[in-house]
């Protein structure tokens, strides 16, 4: 499993909202979300493949 990197993240607050409503209807945390979110975007754009990601970003 590959380590996790803590860092700040500062967004609009709407923004967070709208993340904070995902996260509860899709059963993740604030946090997960904003991962698979990210991951899924890094996914989408060819940056990460599906082998990268079952090493630690799901």
């Amino acid at each position: 499993m590959k380590s996790k990197k803590a860092f700040a993240l500062r967004v609009e607050a709407d923004i967070f909202k709208e993340v904070e409503k995902l996260a509860k209807e899709e059963f993740r945390s604030t946090n997960g979300q904003i991962e698979w979110m990210l991951s899924k975007q890094l996914k989408d754009s060819g940056r990460l493949s599906d082998k990268e990601d079952s090493e630690g970003l799901a």
